[in-house]
């Protein structure tokens, strides 16, 4: 195999354009004297893609739009590449199975392109928990058992079968899971937790349970080569009300100490390069502020104290009850000068306004368009790492 061959397959592994190495001719044990080894271009770090990108480009590795599990319809496609998106949620729910959402993701990666997304291949995330959060389901899925079920387990059958789950997931072409579930739900509060415990989303009654399984589900997650997505930090197990269809949920116990963050240190500790923020209010926290638009929760909380470095995705900023009070281009502009990573919009098509804020306002204010590109590169950063 030549230099040039070695080098051009390792530039696509990174880009995601290919898994496995064509076997070709065996080598012959020494070169003829008049070879010429050719050498060609280093695989280009992320700093170096980064450098390539426009800046509507880099906005689109930033931000993550939800289309229909079942399929993106053609303009959805034609916005996808006319708007640069780096990464994709499917939504709502498909009983189609693992080969028809295959092709459902082979469309999307079409989308990339040297135009669209400079040749950075997506992130293609959905939401398979499990019990009543499972958008994937058909030929080729298992039916996962709520997280409560699966706390009975002990963690290794946990890890078991989410890396069978997370099989599933890959052969239908999703890179990225949003679970588990990293909130405690104490016993006394149960069904009445509204987000989580009502639906059985917990793993555990206890920070200790739960923290054992989030690893676990986390360590099959990766084993599969999905990444897994810790949420919802700092925890929505204690409060009453749900961020989607209510305003002004407030934790008013949590704390920058408290015990009930262990679930997302420990699964912090095991790897997980994915954490996504509440978008509750926490009022011995930072009560000014919901959790994408604090600096105190994504700043100091989760990168100084608990030492993560890789993407910090919103929940849902475009369609949940939560962020009403907020104009779409408050939102963006909040959560990045914040500090987050990738913003959240379960439905694509409200990213584009959007998208167009933050270009404007990034060309108007170099220290904002700062804060783009270190997100950008995070995101690159990730990619090009893997899960």
């Amino acid at each position: 195999m030549s230099l040039r061959w070695t080098a051009a397959l390792a530039a696509a592994v990174v880009l995601g354009l290919t898994t496995a190495a064509p076997q070709g001719p065996a080598q012959a044990s020494s070169p003829p004297s008049s070879l010429v080894l050719e050498t060609t271009a280093a695989v280009p770090t992320p700093a170096q893609q980064l450098a390539k990108l426009t800046l509507d480009q880099r906005i689109g590795q930033v931000v993550m739009g939800g289309v229909p599990a079942t399929g993106a319809s053609s303009s959805d496609l034609a916005m996808i590449k006319r708007f640069h998106m780096g990464n994709i949620f499917l939504s709502g729910r498909s009983s189609k199975g693992v080969a028809a959402t295959r092709r459902v993701t082979d469309a999307l990666r079409a989308t990339v392109s040297s135009r669209s997304t400079g040749g950075i291949p997506l992130f293609i995330a959905t939401d398979q928990e499990g019990g009543y959060v499972q958008v994937l389901s058909g030929p080729g899925f298992e039916k996962i058992p709520t997280a409560l079920h699966q706390g009975r387990w002990l963690p290794r059958s946990v890890q078991v079968s989410a890396q069978r789950w997370g099989g599933q997931l890959r052969s239908a072409g999703v890179n990225v899971n949003l679970a588990p579930v990293a909130d405690t739900v104490p016993a006394s509060i149960g069904a009445y937790n509204l987000p989580i415990g009502y639906w059985n989303r917990e793993f555990g009654n206890t920070p200790e349970h739960v923290a054992a399984d989030v690893v676990a589900f986390s360590k099959g997650m990766k084993a599969s080569g999905v990444a897994p997505v810790i949420k919802h930090f700092p925890g929505l197990g204690r409060v009453h009300l749900n961020t989607d269809i209510s305003r002004g949920v407030t934790d008013t116990v949590t704390t920058r100490r408290d015990a009930y963050l262990r679930p997302f240190k420990d699964g912090i500790g095991a790897g997980a390069r994915w954490v996504m923020v509440s978008n509750a209010y926490y009022s011995k926290i930072d009560a000014r502020h919901i959790g994408p638009f604090s600096p105190t929760i994504m700043r100091t909380m989760l990168r100084t104290e608990l030492g993560f470095t890789g993407i910090v995705i919103s929940d849902d900023l475009c369609n949940a009850a939560q962020l009403s009070p907020w104009s779409y281009s408050t939102r963006a502009r909040a959560f990045f000068n914040a500090g987050g990573t990738m913003l959240l919009c379960t439905d694509a098509r409200d990213l584009p306004a959007m998208q167009r804020y933050l270009h404007n306002y990034a060309l108007a204010h170099p220290a904002f368009r700062a804060k783009i590109d270190a997100a950008a590169l995070k995101v690159l950063e990730v990619k090009h790492a893997g899960t």
